[in-house]
């Protein structure tokens, strides 16, 4: 198979949250194929199912104490967002399912 179904190419459209018209789909169509062939390549890696590294040296991570500094004013925190409400901060809702 070298091209993704339409209803595949739609399915990750939805996963992402995008629209894409009838020239996209069939764009991505191809060009999603080629990732999931690199994807399964990566897969095919001896040492791939073996336990993942998390850091590529051995020693533990040098971490500082945790300092008690200054707290910030609810309005001194709400300085920059783009959207509040009250002493709150709006975002959009992320699940709708």
């Amino acid at each position: 198979m070298d091209k993704l179904s339409k209803e595949e190419v739609l399915h990750v459209a939805h996963l992402a949250r995008i629209s894409l018209t009838a020239e996209e789909i069939e764009k991505f169509r191809s060009g999603l194929k080629v990732l999931m062939d690199d994807i399964d390549k990566i897969k095919d890696v001896k040492g791939y199912d073996e336990e993942m590294m998390y850091t590529p040296i051995k020693d533990k991570a040098r971490l500082r104490e945790d300092e008690v500094g200054e707290m910030l004013s609810a309005k001194e925190a709400l300085a920059n967002t783009p959207c509040k409400n009250g002493n709150f901060i709006e975002v959009p809702v992320m699940i709708n399912e």
